[in-house]
């Protein structure tokens, strides 16, 4: 059985050391925030300028004016900092983000990324997407598998404009979490529960690596 939003924001959320510095994308990434374990101390960044976001809010603690990148209201935890959106890329680029989690339209088996662009359709920009891919160590992507329409978003190279090149370190899916390998490929590291071997390799385009027996995801 294929994962929720929730389910790919659960497991991610187990990916996730104490003292990392965290920036979470538009889309399932944000959802991660809600799942971190109780006993894991992290400091989620928005490139919009906060340092320290918590949860999403209940009804009644919402602020209109405190959100994050992706417009949707949240929560400061304490200690948590305020500041210019300059500073906010500053720290981005300057390599003081340690991990990145991001959605995308696409992967490649190289580890490219296609997330911010579809030709034909309006955009606002880049965001800061470009800064992140470019700067972060560890990079995850949250994503579905497949398409609207059946097409594996797991390919052999992108078709989409992409966001940067050979940055993407895992990859964790409706159908599975999967490396990419230096060389290049996709490495099978769990699957969904319900979810075979076989129909994630059917479900990837691109160069899929399945050794040994494949462990479901706890979730």
């Amino acid at each position: 059985m294929a994962l929720d939003k929730i389910g790919i924001a659960k497991r991610i959320a187990q990916e996730i050391k104490t003292g990392t510095y965290i920036n979470l994308g538009i889309g399932i990434p944000t959802l991660v925030a809600n799942y971190i374990p109780e006993n894991i101390h992290v400091v989620l960044q928005s490139e919009n300028g906060l340092l320290g976001i918590g949860e999403f809010p209940t009804e009644e603690d919402v602020d209109a004016d405190l959100i994050n990148a992706g417009k949707q209201t949240v929560t400061m935890r304490a200690g948590s900092s305020l500041f210019h959106s300059a500073e906010s890329f500053g720290m981005i680029r300057g390599g003081h983000v340690d991990l990145t989690i991001l959605g995308a339209m696409e992967v490649s088996e190289n580890g490219d990324i296609a997330n911010w662009k579809i030709p034909g359709k309006m955009v606002k920009g880049m965001g800061g997407a470009m800064d992140l891919v470019a700067s972060a160590d560890n990079i995850i992507v949250a994503m579905q598998h497949k398409s609207r329409d059946g097409e594996s978003k797991l390919l052999k190279r992108c078709t989409l404009p992409i966001t940067g090149l050979k940055c993407v370190n895992k990859i964790i899916t409706d159908l599975a979490v999967l490396d990419v390998l230096p060389e290049g490929g996709f490495r099978l590291v769990e699957r969904a529960p319900g979810v075979t071997a076989e129909e994630i390799k059917n479900s990837t385009a691109g160069k899929l690596v399945i050794e040994g027996d494949i462990p479901e995801m706890k979730i």
